[in-house]
């Protein structure tokens, strides 16, 4: 029969039960060691690979910027003829990020977009100067005139010298296109041949009414109105309500400014002086 493993009170467990069991306790400790051993040597494997891994990404990094740096430091620096003949034919460098306008960006693109867009600004009003009628046929203004000026706004727009000088002003607020539609007003009530009243009102309604014209003046919705009821059938008073508006407008805006404007003053310094020679 097989000897019972388990211990009897009372009794001396046997020789071999006690090697065996010896043996075993020998094997499970061993055992034990050598899962440790195995856990540890595998997490410093793991470790020596993520340090690895963690050298080969970040170290060319750093190598890239340092050789970026001595790229730029060992450039010669590029004068402003070259970098516009650059941009005029379209090239760009590798720092030129075409499709970020953010202004964060690094790169010049923002600046080349604000400049193109000035300069079709200018060249806008430039045509749009160019297609401007001459100033009206005036004599040289007196010294009485020119004072009278200042005392009211009817005074200056009474005069062919005054509506001169005062559009000259307004050229340089970009706003001469209240005084051309005010003229224009002024011209067509003088017409009385119908055909010529009806083409005179489809002209001044495409260059300043319109709002697709850029000689557009400001007008509210309520004139707007007005001005297209009366263009079904077009007289010497379509844009009267217009007319009135506008010629507020320059007189509570703009001639406050004139008045004070360079223009005025060596106007009036200029005529002051000769009537002292004199």
């Amino acid at each position: 029969m097989r000897a019972s493993m388990t211990s009897v009170p009372g009794k001396e467990q046997p020789f071999y039960f006690s090697m065996w069991r010896q043996v075993v306790l020998y094997f499970r400790t061993h055992s034990y060691h050598a899962d440790n051993c195995q856990a540890k040597e595998n997490l410093q494997n793991e470790d020596e690979a993520d340090i690895k891994a963690a050298q080969w990404i970040f170290k060319p990094m750093g190598s890239e910027r340092t050789e970026i740096r001595k790229r730029q430091m060992a450039a010669p620096p590029e004068s402003p003829g070259a970098a516009q003949a650059q941009l005029s034919t379209g090239n760009r460098g590798s720092n030129a990020c075409c499709f970020c306008w953010c202004c964060c960006c690094s790169c010049s693109c923002l600046t080349v977009r604000n400049q193109e867009e000035d300069r079709a600004r200018r060249t806008s009003h430039e045509l749009q100067a160019e297609g401007i009628p001459n100033c009206e046929e005036s004599p040289a203004p007196t010294l009485e005139e020119v004072n009278a000026w200042a005392q009211s706004f009817d005074k200056l727009m009474l005069t062919p010298a005054g509506r001169n000088a005062f559009r000259e002003f307004l050229r340089t607020e970009f706003s001469e296109e209240n005084m051309l539609f005010w003229m224009a007003c002024e011209e067509l009530k003088q017409e009385s041949n119908k055909s010529v009243i009806e083409e005179k009102a489809r002209l001044i309604y495409e260059d300043y009414i319109s709002i697709l014209s850029p000689k557009e003046v400001s007008l509210d919705s309520r004139v707007r109105e007005v001005i297209n009821r009366n263009m079904l059938e077009p007289s010497q008073h379509t844009f009267d309500d217009a007319q009135l508006q506008i010629y507020t407008l320059m007189h509570r805006d703009s001639y406050p400014r004139f008045m004070n404007s360079a223009i005025y003053k060596d106007l009036l310094q200029s005529l002051s002086e000769k009537s002292i020679e004199a």
